[in-house]
């Protein structure tokens, strides 16, 4: 894997130089080691003596777990800081949800980002009292994303269920994703 490969003195270099601008890469899955360093990229930010204004996320990523990424959306919202997020490649899944959670009015999408939005989906097996326990998580979840999305979108449910959520997977254009309330702006950035 490449997270075994050591890093260069550039790698580090420009690691170091994004630190110090308040920029965090997250591109790739949302798991729980990419969102361990995104959180601990917050909490060290929000603890230096001299805060900075703003924190950039810029957010390519397929999806993924949602623990990790309820957790992560807990302390971006907890963030002193406000974190602004620009949506660029393709965001689908968990990362539209980290991607919503910006600050409103700095939720930037680049004209030729991929928008994707589904119902969470699950695979379990286990006992017949275990399903049902995991049913419960199941329901929680849902309602987290729903509220989320509500939160970050001004959208009812009925809108979400009909435009974000429906059976079938929903892939936007980025102008499409602000019509829904997903970002604040579409353009280019850098």
């Amino acid at each position: 894997m490449e997270d075994s490969m050591p890093k260069t003195p550039m790698m580090v270099t420009e690691e170091a130089d994004l630190y110090k601008s308040g920029i965090f890469l997250f591109m790739d899955v949302v798991n729980p080691e990419n969102c361990k360093e995104a959180i601990e990229f917050i909490i060290k930010q929000n603890s230096e003596k001299k805060r900075k204004k703003r924190l950039q996320f810029m957010i390519c990523s397929p999806g993924g777990g949602m623990p990790e990424c309820f957790a992560l959306i807990d302390v971006m919202k907890g963030s002193k800081i406000p974190i602004h997020t620009v949506g660029l490649g393709m965001i689908a899944s968990c990362g539209l949800l980290l991607f919503i959670t910006g600050e409103k009015g700095h939720r930037i999408l680049t004209p030729n980002t991929s928008i994707l939005s589904h119902q969470f989906s699950w695979g379990n097996y286990g006992k017949e009292h275990e399903l049902f326990a995991q049913v419960k998580e199941f329901e929680l979840s849902t309602k987290r994303m729903l509220d989320h999305y509500k939160k970050c979108t001004g959208l009812d449910e009925e809108q979400i269920r009909e435009h974000l959520l429906p059976p079938e997977d929903v892939w936007l254009s980025a102008k499409e994703a602000k019509k829904l309330g997903i970002c604040d702006q579409v353009k280019s950035v850098y």
